[in-house]
């Protein structure tokens, strides 16, 4: 099985090849939470100035990393297998080093075109994040702009939109610890520009974990939990992870379009709805608690009453 690859220019083709793309994105949002877009609209020339300006930025924080309580975690654990002692895997860290970009943090000022350069990217991204938005309605049958309008509150909030930077470095011992957990994202949709050599990212489906394949200049998207309840449950957000490599660096530059804190969540068709209605803010205190975790409780714990979700 491969991760379904699309090519976003034929969405502004003629009625078949227009028809063709809405089918695969609706089928990549169905049956796989996760697909590839490749033709998207964002200037080769900027992914180019992206992935030197992070891997830059990445140098002058490897020092901090090698130093960091994964690296010493694993230090020990080998030291331990060697003093003939029995171990196991690590499961409460991830072998990562991460940043985020939002509009209300400080950004890094080195390299010097670090933040020229990631927010034009973040603005080139907003825009494809939003239409992509616009093909799930069509396809979910709902009025253009009912996603965003969800995640905005009828146009009262401003949607977050964050950026995390990352860095999964060489691992000596991969048996011995994850690169990122398996989680489901919390948020909306999710776009993400991947390193094209280095691999590590899979997705969970058929109870088979698949690797996402590296394409060059390609962007993956990603449908999250607040997509799963406003379709209904149509569009499953995926359970993802990222495995350690032992050779190769990898960058991830992966962009959140999420709902506003003060947002209210909810199927978008009110017959049938099998999630609850609740505000995005709650189900963040819950998510922050329990990433790893099974996501159904996570729905059942924003249906409760407020006092117990204390």
């Amino acid at each position: 099985m491969v991760v379904p690859v699309i090519d976003f220019s034929k969405l502004d083709g003629g009625a078949g090849e227009r028809a063709e793309v809405m089918a695969q994105i609706d089928n990549g949002c169905e049956e796989w939470g996760f697909f590839q877009l490749v033709k998207h609209g964002v200037p080769k020339e900027l992914l180019d100035r992206v992935k030197k300006v992070c891997s830059e930025s990445y140098r002058r924080r490897e020092e901090a990393f090698m130093a960091s309580e994964p690296v010493r975690t694993l230090e020990e654990l080998v030291e331990a297998e060697r003093r003939g002692q029995a171990v196991a895997p690590v499961d409460d860290m991830d072998w990562e080093d991460i940043f985020y970009l939002h509009d209300g943090n400080q950004w890094p000022s080195s390299p010097p075109d670090f933040k020229e350069t990631m927010r034009e990217y973040r603005a080139e991204l907003r825009k494809l994040a939003e239409r992509v938005m616009e093909v799930m309605d069509e396809n979910l049958g709902l009025e253009k702009g009912r996603m965003k309008r969800a995640f905005t509150g009828d146009g009262r909030h401003v949607p977050f939109f964050g950026t995390k930077v990352s860095h999964y470095p060489p691992c000596p011992r991969p048996d011995l610890i994850t690169g990122l957990r398996a989680h489901t994202d919390a948020g909306g949709v999710i776009l993400l520009f991947q390193d094209d050599r280095v691999g590590g990212l899979q997705v969970l489906k058929g109870g088979q974990w698949i690797d996402v394949q590296p394409l060059a200049d390609a962007i993956v998207v990603n449908t999250g939990d607040q997509v799963e309840a406003l379709s209904n449950g149509r569009y499953r957000s995926a359970w993802h992870r990222v495995l350690p490599m032992r050779d190769g660096n990898r960058r991830s530059v992966a962009s959140f379009y999420n709902p506003a804190f003060e947002a209210t969540i909810a199927p978008a068709a009110a017959d049938g709805a099998a999630y609850p209605e609740y505000v995005f803010g709650d189900y963040m205190d819950v998510y922050n608690k329990q990433k790893f975790d099974a996501k159904e409780p996570r729905f059942d714990a924003v249906n409760a009453p407020k006092s117990a979700l204390v």
